[in-house]
């Protein structure tokens, strides 16, 4: 357990159990949940956790308050891994307010059955704030980042943004360190991608703020100098590329495609193109894909033509990119079909609601294997890259 401050306590859980976030993102160091207890003349709770760890987080927390009772309970997003334990904290602490969105309120009802709030709630509204003593709560609404409901919490005494989902990553507080970028990456785009609009809405009111420390829903608090993080969520909320590189995702059945593919980075490595990144999408989880392809400025989709269509993990992969509003990048195209190849021109379709997307002028094109023809053309793709 640890002391953010004097006055402000980490209650969270840590959770090894789960294997797929979410039901589809791999998280093989875990997850954390975090709650947070502001000690002032008022007590306020921010947050619960996952139904899996509601009794270990009601210890952490009875252990923080020492005998004292909560005045209210901030709930900032209504995600069950976040709001699970909100029926089990009232049962404990009955004379709690709850302090929520009026969207939020609402979904209560919807997700605890004969839950009743009558004089226990208290609407928060988007600028308004809640004195606690000598710390202030002042609520952000944050809709679409990434439910309807959800707000951040300001605290303006110690300039601590309670940021909900925002500013999460993947992996629990106690495993190995790793470097927040890859992760923080990951969780963004595959479960906030979509709603780029409204983060930048809300990075624009964070902007007005004086802020020392972010504490999120997920992953470690932030504090110091947070430049990098809130350039990074610049560059993901608006759709740009963070650094010039090339991937290269791939499917391939006999290992033709794979060959023109590997062929492709070759050549841009003897080209002393840098970032040049190869991906199977057979063996790559979907979401360190996408993560990769938000990430670089170019992307060369290779894969075979199959039942006049695309490969499955291609297709999978394509759906992925459109979902999150892929747009800003070079696209260049590999197909491969034996007698009708399709590739090429079904990928194009399925990518054509992406916004200012610059395609390559060749596109490369195998019966098979690799010929003479095939190797010019991905030449041509290189050449083109390269620039």
């Amino acid at each position: 357990m640890n002391n953010i401050s004097n006055a402000i306590r980490y209650v969270g859980v840590n959770d090894h159990q789960v294997d797929l976030f979410e039901g589809q993102y791999p998280v093989p160091n875990g997850m954390s949940y975090n709650s947070y207890v502001i000690l002032d003349e008022k007590v306020a709770v921010l947050d619960t956790v996952d139904i899996h760890f509601t009794e270990e987080w009601l210890a952490n927390l009875a252990a923080v308050l020492d005998g004292r009772k909560p005045d209210y309970l901030v709930v900032h997003h209504m995600e069950p891994d976040h709001s699970a334990s909100i029926a089990a904290f009232l049962a404990a602490y009955p004379e709690t307010t709850v302090v929520a969105t009026a969207k939020a309120l609402a979904m209560m009802g919807d997700f605890f059955e004969g839950l009743d709030l009558t004089g226990r709630s208290l609407p928060a509204a988007n600028g308004g704030t809640l004195e606690l003593g000598a710390h202030t709560l002042n609520f952000v609404f944050a809709p679409m980042v990434h439910w309807p409901e959800v707000m951040f919490s300001y605290e303006s005494s110690e300039k601590v943004l309670f940021s909900a989902d925002a500013f999460g990553k993947f992996g629990a507080l106690d495993a190995p360190e790793t470097d927040w970028v890859p992760e923080a990456r990951r969780y963004y785009i595959g479960i906030v991608g979509k709603y780029g609009v409204q983060v930048q809405a809300v990075l624009k009111k964070a902007a007005g703020l004086d802020i020392a420390m972010i504490c999120p829903l997920h992953g470690p608090v932030l504090r110091g100098d947070l430049s990098l993080y809130l350039e990074k969520y610049t560059a993901w909320a608006t759709y740009q590329p963070e650094e010039e590189g090339v991937l290269i995702a791939y499917t391939s059945v006999y290992g033709h495609t794979r060959a023109a593919a590997e062929l492709l980075a070759k050549t841009l490595a003897e080209k002393n193109c840098k970032n040049v990144v190869l991906c199977d999408l057979a063996r790559t989880p979907v979401s360190a894909a996408v993560g990769d392809a938000f990430r670089y400025s170019k992307l060369v989709l290779a894969t075979t033509t199959y039942n006049a269509g695309i490969f499955p993990y291609m297709r999978e992969f394509i759906d992925h990119l459109t979902e999150r509003c892929f747009q800003n990048r070079t696209v260049g195209l590999i197909e491969n079909g034996a007698w009708a190849p399709m590739a090429a021109k079904v990928m194009r379709e399925k990518l054509a609601a992406a916004k200012d997307l610059t395609w390559l002028e060749t596109t490369a094109t195998i019966r098979g294997g690799l010929n003479e023809a095939s190797r010019a053309q991905i030449a041509a793709m290189a050449e083109e890259l390269a620039r």
